[in-house]
């Protein structure tokens, strides 16, 4: 389900308990409206308001962890594929070959890369080395260095590559969100029983629901800006891939 759909129902829930509290302030009786009543239950959800806000910093933190992560990963990656390519440009033209592979591997890594981060996790997916990483593996290691400073050369791109390769499992493993369904669960259940409470025992009128739609809407946004956190390979916040895609310029002829 996407951040927009999940966004528009805790919306509703939220504003829904608000709702709930207007129907059933009616059916109280007095001993209900006792103000010892009152007290405990302001009481109570001051203490579930309090919950709320720790697990929501929590899922807040969470999710801009896991943003930052995956951002720094593929700005290692691409700083990676730069290295790279410096160091066989220092090789010599021997490695024009490998060089080219690269720049040919680059714009399959991204689709790759951005079209399993959308996949849902719940459906298992299985990590295979592309055909082009492999080959270009395979002329990495064919390079024949003829001195010292190629051989030198050699193994520090092959170094590079593994570092890069790495990171690429490192997202792999990582991909999907990081935020756990219970923990969204629990607090839209706790932020539902909060506007319930509001109205409750307050009399309402058009300001008081204004208010109270305009808050629902405020938390609806904020977990949906959570979920665009969670998910930073799609959506209006998503990690964009023309760094990645344009990291090298074609070889001149």
């Amino acid at each position: 389900m996407s951040a927009w759909l999940i966004s528009l129902l805790v919306f509703v829930i939220i504003f829904g308990g608000a709702l709930l509290g207007v129907v059933l302030r009616p059916l109280l009786s007095e001993d209900h409206l006792h103000p010892d009543s009152r007290d405990v239950v302001k009481m109570a959800t001051g203490l579930i308001g309090t919950l709320t806000a720790l697990v929501l910093g929590l899922l807040i933190a969470s999710a801009k962890n896991s943003f930052d992560q995956k951002t720094n990963q593929v700005r290692q990656m691409t700083a990676s594929i730069v290295l790279l390519d410096d160091l066989l440009a220092q090789y010599g033209p021997e490695a024009a070959l490998v060089r080219n592979r690269l720049r040919q591997s680059i714009q399959p890594l991204a689709d790759r890369i951005w079209r399993e981060e959308a996949v849902p996790t719940d459906k298992p997916v299985h990590f295979e080395s592309s055909a082009q990483s492999l080959t270009f593996e395979h002329e990495l290691e064919s390079l024949s260095p003829t001195n010292d400073a190629q051989r030198s050369l050699q193994s520090r791109a092959i170094q590079t590559f593994t570092e890069g390769a790495q990171t690429r499992l490192l997202l792999f493993t990582q991909a999907g969100g990081s935020i756990p369904t219970p923990f969204l669960i629990i607090l839209v259940f706790w932020l539902s029983a909060i506007f319930v409470s509001f109205t409750l025992f307050a009399r309402t009128n058009l300001v008081v629901m204004t208010a109270l739609l305009a808050c629902a809407l405020s938390f609806a946004c904020a977990i949906f800006l959570v979920l665009e956190l969670d998910n930073p390979f799609t959506g209006l916040m998503g990690i964009s891939s023309a760094t990645l895609r344009s990291a090298l310029l074609p070889l001149r002829p």
